[in-house]
């Protein structure tokens, strides 16, 4: 559907001769700025787990970048899972709460999206779609307060038992969910400790921000005459949109969110295709360049370089015990 909306009324000869018309170096400048917000997207990830508990950044960006390499060829967002994995093998973060730390983040980046939204609604244009995006926040911000809520009343208990469901399955043995109650625990940092929770919803927002200034001045490169909030609502037209799974590289769906935002600015519609393409492109580009240098580091678990300052997972009592202790 995405991908209908993003060509149906496009003109592709004048999308192309938009593109040999845009200005690569607004398009480099992009390009540096994204990757600015990557270790920005680092450091938010950083600061979802609890204070002492933080691994170390170089694995943390390294696990996400594999994560988003993932994503870029896989459907549905199967790199999010790769990213926890990685870490796990990285450092001594358990499975469980690195998947809950992923899991919070997307919490958080929906609603710090809607935020953004709401905050810069007077000054962007007409858009049908307002209504439903205040649903939407409206629900998040309604299930985050409820967990939260229940975490603090129930502590692991709640999770106890969803654990004990998982572990019914014949074929998973039931002892590696031994301190996977624990450790969930320990990943939704964010929503148990207040301060865990404003820096990650920082640099949340902060990241937002620097991805808008971005995508802005990719449409520079097309001399599309647009203010940086019309960045910043493509970004959250795009983010928005991807809520759903998508296919691999969110092929259409970028392409089609970002057609949609810009033809509320009047752009035309071979200019916006050819705008949208561009961005994509250096959102996925950088990451299949610099796939082989990053895959050919070494990914074995080995000494951790750094201990916890906070009681954790005893050696050997790991809910991944399938994976070496360190």
């Amino acid at each position: 559907m995405f991908t209908y909306v993003a060509v149906a009324d496009a003109d592709l000869p004048e999308a192309w001769r938009a593109f040999a018309r845009s200005d690569e170096r607004w398009l480099a400048a992009g390009l540096g700025v994204l990757g600015g917000a990557f270790l920005l997207r680092a450091l938010r990830w950083q600061a979802m787990y609890a204070s002492g508990r933080r691994p170390p950044l170089g694995a943390v960006t390294r696990s996400l970048f594999l994560g988003y390499l993932l994503n870029i060829v896989l459907p549905a967002r199967a790199g999010e899972a790769a990213r926890v994995i990685a870490l796990n093998r990285l450092t001594p973060t358990s499975l469980a709460e690195a998947a809950a730390t992923a899991s919070l983040e997307r919490v958080f980046d929906v609603l710090s999206l809607l935020l953004l939204l709401f905050l810069a609604l007077p000054w962007l244009p007409e858009l049908a779609w307002i209504r439903a995006a205040a649903v939407v926040a409206a629900l998040l911000l309604l299930a985050l307060l409820v967990a939260s809520a229940a975490v603090h009343r129930f502590g692991e208990r709640p999770l106890e038992w969803a654990v004990r469901q998982v572990a019914r399955v014949p074929w998973i043995p039931a002892h590696r969910f031994a301190d996977a109650p624990a450790n969930l625990l320990h990943g939704l940092a964010g929503i148990r400790s207040p301060a865990t929770a404003a820096l990650a919803f920082a640099w949340t927002t902060a990241s937002w921000l620097v991805i808008g200034i971005a995508f802005w001045l990719v449409t520079i490169a097309f001399d599309l005459g647009l203010s940086p909030l019309a960045g910043l609502l493509v970004v959250i037209g795009v983010g928005v949109a991807m809520i759903l799974p998508a296919p691999p590289a969110a092929v259409g769906v970028f392409e089609g969110a970002t057609v949609v935002v810009l033809a509320a600015y009047g752009v035309p519609e071979s200019d916006a295709l050819s705008c949208a393409v561009v961005l994509h492109a250096l959102t996925v580009v950088p990451f299949l360049v610099l796939a082989l240098p990053v895959l050919r580091l070494r990914w074995r678990p080995g000494t951790p370089r750094h201990a916890r300052t906070a009681p954790g997972p005893k050696p050997g009592k790991r809910d991944d015990e399938a994976v070496p202790s360190r």
